[in-house]
């Protein structure tokens, strides 16, 4: 089962949309700590409509308490800064998806220490640096649910 994970979110409203797209499609979802935000922020609780109620939500102090003993092929790093787009990844059904902040995107840390698990979303405009984390974090999953033929 695919997982999405948000480390350090700090848009209430960015994380209640991927709050309720994981909602709609049975994925779990993650946030890694510090928080720009109260989980009990009415515009989190807005965002996500009342489908808050159907999100699987779990909050993680750190990176590392979630990812644990999982297998580096199974985590996916998602950065405007990768050089690799994401079409290029096979996803077979079981992989952590990381995203950053809005703000600060992923640590150097984490790009240089898992470099060749990092994927962007390819910008066709120059002038245009990134998408919207929901935006970013929704094109993923379809795609991840869309390889595995789980839609």
């Amino acid at each position: 089962m695919f997982e999405v994970a948000l480390v350090e979110p700090t848009i209430p409203p960015n994380t209640g949309s991927i709050a309720r797209l994981c909602a709609a499609t049975r994925i779990p979802l993650h946030l890694i700590e510090p928080l720009g935000f109260e989980i009990t922020d009415s515009r989190l609780k807005r965002a996500g409509l009342d489908y808050w109620k159907f999100a699987q939500v779990s909050v993680h102090r750190s990176l590392n308490d979630l990812i644990g003993v999982r297998r580096r092929q199974e985590l996916c790093f998602f950065s405007k800064k990768a050089v690799v787009s994401y079409v290029e990844v096979c996803f077979e059904g079981n992989e952590l998806l990381v995203f950053g902040s809005e703000t600060n995107g992923l640590s150097e840390d984490i790009l240089n220490y898992y470099h060749d698990r990092v994927f962007k979303i390819p910008m066709l405009h120059p002038a245009v640096r990134s998408l919207n984390l929901s935006n970013a974090v929704s094109i993923i999953v379809y795609e991840a649910l869309r390889q595995t033929k789980k839609i």
